[in-house]
């Protein structure tokens, strides 16, 4: 007879017990005491409100802190039922809630166990997902990308495991890699905090964790029978974080904020069960060798090692699609152990003519440019031969980028843009440095071995 698997943790009924919880009775004592002191009197459906906990679990809390002479009843309601007395900390109590803030300053929704957001992790894995050719063409749809990309992205999505997207700069890498956010289906829950060792780290974070839709949040009451987990967030679309130049090493850590007394979770654990992007790869305050030495192991193993500001170690899950994006090829950034780890090596390459057409079309109409249909094809060959004179390839950013100046010209000259052979000349003029090859430089130069001083 088959065992039937156990539900997830958040899909579990909410506890109604402090040993349902998972966490020490003095934890959640000393946080209810650090909420009190934040926010000053409540009541016990305030205080299950704010610790996302039922009052069954949280009476036994208060009725320890009272005997331990650390909070006492400030007023009752008209009622004169326990619910309606509200509670605020003596004078021992505040200096008890002071010292314990002076360790750690959380005083949110209770946390979960790292064993349950582990759970939780593995049941939603982003690995699980299936992107589809239909899927591709839906979210790229009136999209210019070669399509050979397009095919490769697909089936890297369904692989979950990290994709190096090169190619000069402009080509459009950073374009694509933020859309494949728009292909991870399904919604995830996620909780508010873990505890570490006695320790809250935040975890939710509003910003990159947004609800996929409209979730009415169950009531939290005296009696709350077999209502879910309040601790956790539920009904929210996978997270996508990016990050470019500004990422460090210290950033991919745990982080304990000496002045906030907080911990500040790494952007890819707060990314699990979603995308992660490194964009423009190379141009980071470390160099890419340690960079990328620092996920060796995340992507081989699917765990990631932090350590509390008390030297305590743990491991965490790694469910995160990571995607690399540069302008350098993957071979001049790392050596081979970590280029194996890399699932798909992907040039996004220069537009082709018919491609870089559909581009400046669509320039064009972004900017309110409506010429006849006879001189746009004059006009698009002309940039084009150009391009072919100057040595400039066909990048995805160019007519965007050219178009935009006949736009800012005509707004400062108060009239409506126009295009032709002197407008085009004169948006080249300001765009491309005089004197300078456009599209190669020693940071672009891709093929002849160029040096990469930056690096």
């Amino acid at each position: 007879m088959t065992t039937p698997l156990a539900p997830a943790p958040a899909d579990q009924r909410a506890p109604r017990t402090v040993e349902e919880t998972g966490l020490p009775f003095l934890f959640l004592a000393e946080l209810t005491a650090k909420v009190l002191h934040q926010r000053g009197q409540l009541r016990l459906p305030e205080l299950a409100q704010h610790l996302k906990l039922g009052v069954g679990v949280i009476d036994p809390l208060v009725a320890f802190l009272r005997t331990e002479k650390l909070i006492e009843v400030v007023r009752s309601g008209a009622s004169g039922t326990d619910a309606d007395l509200a509670y605020g900390l003596t004078e021992a109590g505040r200096a008890r809630a002071a010292a314990v803030l002076a360790r750690n300053a959380y005083a949110g929704p209770a946390p979960v166990t790292l064993a349950a957001y582990t759970a939780q992790v593995q049941a939603q894995s982003v690995a699980a997902l299936q992107v589809t050719r239909a899927r591709m063409n839906a979210v790229f749809d009136g999209i210019v990308v070669n399509p050979r990309v397009l095919d490769q992205l697909g089936a890297a999505m369904n692989s979950g495991r990290a994709i190096f997207l090169h190619g000069l700069a402009g080509s459009g890498k950073s374009y694509l890699a933020e859309r494949l956010r728009d292909l991870l289906d399904g919604e995830i829950a996620l909780p508010y905090a873990l505890m570490v060792d006695g320790e809250a780290i935040p975890l939710h974070d509003s910003v990159q964790h947004r609800a996929a839709g409209d979730e009415a949040p169950a009531a939290l009451g005296i009696d709350r029978g077999s209502a879910p987990d309040m601790r956790w967030v539920r009904g929210l679309r996978r997270p996508a974080a990016l990050v470019g130049g500004e990422l460090t090493l210290d950033m991919l850590d745990l982080r304990f904020d000496p002045h906030t007394r907080l911990y500040v979770a790494p952007p890819h654990l707060k990314s699990n069960n979603g995308i992660f992007i490194i964009d423009d790869l190379g141009r980071q305050r470390c160099t890419p060798d340690a960079l990328m030495n620092r996920w060796i192991v995340p992507m081989d193993r699917g765990v990631d090692h932090l350590t509390l500001h008390t030297g305590h170690g743990f491991q965490v899950p790694f469910d995160v699609i990571v995607v690399f994006s540069s302008n350098f090829v993957p071979q001049r950034l790392s050596d081979g152990a970590f280029l194996r780890r890399l699932g798909y090596k992907i040039e996004v390459p220069p537009a082709t003519k018919d491609e870089y057409a559909c581009l400046f079309a669509q320039a064009c109409a972004t900017v309110g440019l409506a010429p006849d249909p006879g001189l746009l094809a004059q006009l698009f060959d002309y940039l084009v031969e150009r391009h072919r004179a100057a040595g400039v390839p066909l990048l995805a950013c160019h007519p965007r980028d050219l178009l935009r100046q006949l736009r800012d010209l005509a707004r400062f000259e108060e009239r409506a843009p126009e295009l032709s052979r002197e407008a085009i000349d004169w948006a080249w003029t300001n765009y491309f440095a005089a004197g300078a090859t456009p599209g190669v430089t020693p940071d672009t130069d891709r093929r002849t071995g160029g040096t990469m001083e930056k690096l």
